[in-house]
């Protein structure tokens, strides 16, 4: 990170949250960013569910909801970035305040509940996005919506000719009851209306189904039958948390879910539990508490074909992609591996 970028970084922090965050994205759309381009190198390549990525480091969903900044994101130095989530209709979400720094624990909570301005605006600016990026969607339902499963698709639907890849959101803790459709028959259904509409498009893409680290064994079992039997392309691991074991910020007793470093143990943990159930047949891509190489390291040799972060930027700065990307290559080198492919799954038993 640069002096312009910690100080920039000091201003943010300064300021409310969600206004730092829209700050943030205004920044990148000015072109006040660091914008090295996809770092990348024949160790870092990698191929997932059919995706040919420079290097398997992503930005997760949740911080360019609208998709307002695709070209500037695209040339941060991360390998695929995937942008919403987007529901069929514009939603406001729940009230303000509804993020919180939790400075201490190098974390953040959020009860944004999927506020958005809609699969039109959003399809609008997909549209119009750079071409020689992996670009992905998060899809998710309205809040009132009388047919949530059915609210999947349809964003689905409208946006996919524009996309490389798609999300299926059910694990977000800020919507009231979303997490429901997590249960057995609930996700077999909706994943079927979701490939279904896939299967339909003059382009199919590949399809994602992102998971909640709050899951029993019995849970985690579940999702590993039905992301076999419905045929999605691959599983993130793991959305944000409803735990607050460890704490030590003022913020810790906030609503929401919490992301940031302290999610790392718990999502890899599941990650590498859910690879072992899969029996590494459906890429997963580790999420979760990524702030250095050696996290987003530690996840691929747990069983990720590729990995994401968001709140580490919060304190780390946009430079973090670039900085995480080339120090996955050294470590992959380091160890001996040729590629990304070869170093998935090599230590997950140390996770079990």
């Amino acid at each position: 990170m640069n002096m312009i970028e910690k100080l920039g970084l000091a201003a943010l922090h300064r300021m409310d949250p969600e206004a730092a965050h829209g700050m943030s994205i205004r920044a990148l759309k000015m072109g006040l960013t660091p914008a090295p381009g996809p770092v990348t190198s024949p160790r870092l390549c990698t191929r997932v569910a059919g995706l040919d990525l420079p290097n398997p480091v992503g930005l997760a969903a949740g911080f360019d909801k609208n998709a307002e900044a695709l070209a500037p994101l695209s040339r941060s130095g991360f390998g695929f970035v995937e942008v919403g989530a987007a529901t069929p209709r514009p939603q406001p979400g729940n009230p303000k305040p509804r993020l919180f720094r939790l400075t201490e624990d190098r974390a953040a909570i959020n009860r944004f509940g999927f506020n958005n301005e809609g699969m039109e605006a959003i399809g609008a600016r997909l549209a119009a996005r750079p071409r020689d990026a992996v670009i992905g969607l998060n899809l998710g339902a309205n809040k009132d919506s009388d047919d949530r499963p059915g609210d999947f698709a349809k964003v689905l639907a409208h946006c996919a000719a524009h996309l490389d890849f798609a999300t299926v959101n059910v694990s977000s803790p800020n919507t009231e009851k979303l997490r429901d459709l997590q249960g057995k028959a609930a996700l077999t259904a909706l994943l079927a209306g979701v490939i279904e509409t896939r299967d339909a498009l003059p382009r199919p893409l590949p399809v994602f189904l992102k998971i909640a680290p709050d899951l029993t064994e019995a849970e985690l079992e579940d999702i590993a039958a039905v992301a076999r039997e419905t045929g999605v392309d691959a599983v993130i691991a793991t959305n944000t948390t409803l735990s607050r074991e460890g704490l030590a910020s003022a913020h810790r007793g906030e609503a929401g879910g919490l992301s940031g470093a302290p999610l790392f143990e718990k999502s890899t943990r599941v990650l590498a539990r859910l690879s072992a159930l899969t029996k590494g047949e459906i890429p997963l891509i580790g999420v979760g508490g990524i702030s250095t190489a050696e996290q987003a390291y530690a996840k691929i040799c747990a069983g990720a074909s590729a990995v994401q972060f968001y709140t580490a930027m919060v304190y780390g700065g946009l430079s973090l992609a670039g900085e995480i990307a080339r120090g996955l290559d050294k470590l992959l080198a380091r160890d001996g591996f040729e590629n990304v492919a070869q170093a998935v799954g090599s230590k997950r038993e140390d996770w079990l």
